[in-house]
């Protein structure tokens, strides 16, 4: 027991190599006190300057002469208080603290040895006090800089490229000087985050913008601005078994927030593939093979509402939903840096000002093809609607013959399979995702929705049961081959009176 005389203490040729035993990478004060408790025969607590204890057990000793030690008054004292000797060193700690004491008291009185084993293990404790503060230190820049990386990549996700690139700027220089970037997801095993991300950005050179995803605990974000990362981030991908990596096309900055969607989605079929990689397809896309005048047209109209909000209020409403459509509320909130309630009432005010219904998966489906139209655009202006081109309806985007040729295409790749995915994929986002409605619909179990919708994915390769890009996709080629009623979008009633609403 510390403290006491007849303890075994270590042999004069011992007790040094044991001390400076304490002096590794991580080391605590703690273990150096206790050994110092058992070495010398005394009770030790190691004090701060303002007399709290810091390791130890406290000592009933005279605070003034504390005080007098911690403020370089006195380098060290020693007295004896009854039958106790006591001995105090000066300890020098790290900023903002001035310096702290080191007590010790024992029955004996210190001999020179004892006061050699003191003295040394005072400068023991003064390097493994440094370097604590120094690794604290350490520790609280990264996390800084985490912060800031995360701030960059949020900024963003709302389209706000020219605050993104003064935060950037000053400390990644020229990082997002190019107009275009592709976005990469790694994932990884738990625990393991960290060090892929380090892995990331010792592979980028700190020319990418890596960011360990605030939605996802098993993924690293990384924002390419040039080419030479892809190969980089495959090159580790094949050093590191267990880890997958899913990119996107080449998008303009402001599309960072689709960029990582696609990114997402090619992650999941990286999963299915052996080299557990992918890179989203440049495939046809559904608003791609629709008119173009048409589809801005149905956009601006169905958008309209938001055009009398402030510019930047606008942007904001728009940006979040967008996410909250790709991902869950938490998810969105976690990348936006915002509350869910915060992601859930700005969707409420839309739905609100579109008289949407985000409830319903096509609608949500159809609200998602106007963002992604919306966002393709050059500028962020209301559009101007040509004269005759608000009649524009979402039925009759969708029933052009090229879009119609690409769903029966699409669908068809389900025919094939015994257990009729197609049918259960059709009950499924008619029942809004539910797999229990639809399992009731169907006249089967729940789990066996399930089952056909996951078996759905690698035939269609496409991410189905995570909101996103991918699910809305098959939702828009159900409606173009008509095996789901078209929903009507807008829903604002036209201001001739008895003129029919347009789907």
């Amino acid at each position: 027991m510390a403290g006491r005389d007849d303890a075994p203490r270590p042999t004069d040729a011992a007790w040094a190599e044991q001390l400076l035993d304490h002096l590794r990478p991580s080391a605590d004060v703690g273990p150096v006190v206790d050994w110092l408790a058992a070495a010398t025969g005394a009770a030790v607590c190691l004090y701060d300057d303002t007399g709290t204890v810091l390791a130890g057990t406290a000592l009933p000793l005279e605070r003034r002469l504390l005080a007098d030690i911690a403020a370089g008054r006195l380098a060290s004292a020693a007295a004896q208080d009854g039958g106790r000797h006591v001995r105090l060193v000066r300890v020098a700690l790290p900023p903002p603290a001035s310096a702290g004491v080191l007590a010790l008291a024992r029955t004996a009185p210190f001999d020179r040895r004892a006061s050699d084993v003191v003295t040394r293990t005072a400068t023991v404790l003064e390097v493994l006090l440094r370097a604590q503060e120094t690794a604290a230190a350490g520790h609280r820049l990264e996390r800084a800089t985490a912060d800031l990386r995360l701030a960059v990549l949020q900024l963003l996700m709302v389209e706000d490229v020219v605050a993104a690139r003064r935060v950037a700027a000053g400390f990644w220089p020229g990082l997002l000087d190019t107009d275009t970037a592709c976005v990469y997801v790694m994932e990884t095993g738990p625990g393991d985050r960290d060090r892929l991300a380090e892995e990331c950005r010792t592979a980028t050179g700190e020319r990418a913008l890596v960011v360990r995803c605030p939605a996802v605990d098993a993924h690293v974000i990384v924002v390419a601005p040039r080419d030479a990362a892809g190969a980089r981030l495959r090159a580790l991908l094949r050093r590191r078994p267990g880890t997958y990596l899913g990119g996107s096309a080449r998008q303009g900055l402001a599309r960072t927030a689709t960029a990582y969607g696609q990114a997402v989605s090619a992650l999941a079929v990286a999963r299915f593939r052996p080299g557990r990689a992918a890179v989203h397809a440049e495939r046809t896309h559904p608003e791609r093979l629709m008119d173009p005048a048409a589809l801005r047209a149905w956009t601006a109209r169905l958008l309209r509402p938001l055009d009398t909000l402030a510019h930047h209020t606008r942007a904001e409403l728009l940006a979040t939903t967008r996410l909250g459509l790709e991902f869950t509320a938490i998810s969105a909130a976690k990348v936006l840096g915002v509350s869910r309630n915060t992601v859930r009432a700005r969707m409420d005010r839309v739905e609100g000002l579109l008289h949407a219904d985000f409830s319903d998966l096509t609608v949500r489906a159809a609200v998602h093809l106007a963002l992604t139209a919306h966002m393709a655009r050059t500028d962020d202006a209301p559009a101007l609607i040509a004269d005759g081109a608000d009649a524009a309806c979402l039925g009759d985007l969708l029933a052009g013959p090229a879009l119609r040729t690409w769903a029966h295409d699409l669908l068809g790749r389900l025919d094939g399979d015994a257990r009729d995915l197609r049918r259960t994929l059709r009950a499924w986002i008619a029942a809004d995702g539910n797999a229990e409605r639809a399992a009731g619909r169907l006249g089967v179990h729940a789990q066996t929705v399930r089952d056909h919708v996951r078996g759905a994915e690698p035939v269609l390769e496409r991410q189905l049961l995570a909101s996103g890009s991918d699910l809305y996709e098959v939702v828009l080629a159900h409606l173009a081959a008509r095996d789901l009623a078209v929903p009507a979008l807008p829903r604002t009633q036209p201001d001739l009176p008895g003129a029919p609403v347009h789907g």
